[in-house]
């Protein structure tokens, strides 16, 4: 198969993902890691459509596949990330989940999706102070709602210091 009969199945196996036909599509990205085994974007997608099925350990092959070394993307690597770490935590492999987020959040600072995942990992690990420092911030940065905004500096504040009674 030659690279733009891979773009177009590759294409096509996305378009189904994204209607609802998972199954199908996960049947035509098997075939295309058959032939494309170490195309990370392949991998990518391939991952992304056992994780829609509900097949978490299935797909974690797939992400590991697609965010080793290069090739993806600047926001396929960052869904990817996000999907490997997400699977980790469903599969309750917690502390792959936390190493995970946290290298992407390294890499992705500015993603907020990203600093919630590695929040929930963090709980699931006992760190809950660390994870709720983390929601806060990220609520303290990213809401629109009136009352946050209104009292940004104190969530601020507090989730420098949880323990602070001033």
């Amino acid at each position: 198969m030659e690279e733009s009969g891979r773009d177009e199945l590759l294409a096509a196996a996305v378009r189904m993902r994204e209607r609802g036909d998972a199954g199908e599509a996960r049947s035509l990205l098997l075939e295309l890691v058959e032939r494309y085994p170490d195309d990370p974007e392949v991998a990518y997608q391939t991952a992304w459509a056992h994780d829609v099925l509900g097949r978490e350990a299935e797909a974690v092959p797939f992400y590991e596949r697609a965010v080793r070394g290069g090739g993806l993307s600047t926001e396929d690597r960052c869904g990817a990330l996000l999907g490997l770490g997400s699977t980790y935590r469903v599969l309750g492999r917690y502390p792959e989940a936390v190493a995970t987020l946290r290298r992407a959040v390294a890499e992705f600072p500015d993603d907020g999706a990203l600093r919630a995942f590695l929040a929930m990992a963090l709980y699931n690990t006992g760190r809950h102070e660390e994870a709720l420092r983390l929601t806060l911030t990220l609520l303290a940065a990213t809401s629109e709602d009136p009352g946050v905004r209104r009292y940004r500096r104190a969530i601020e504040e507090y989730a420098r210091d949880l323990d602070a009674t001033v």
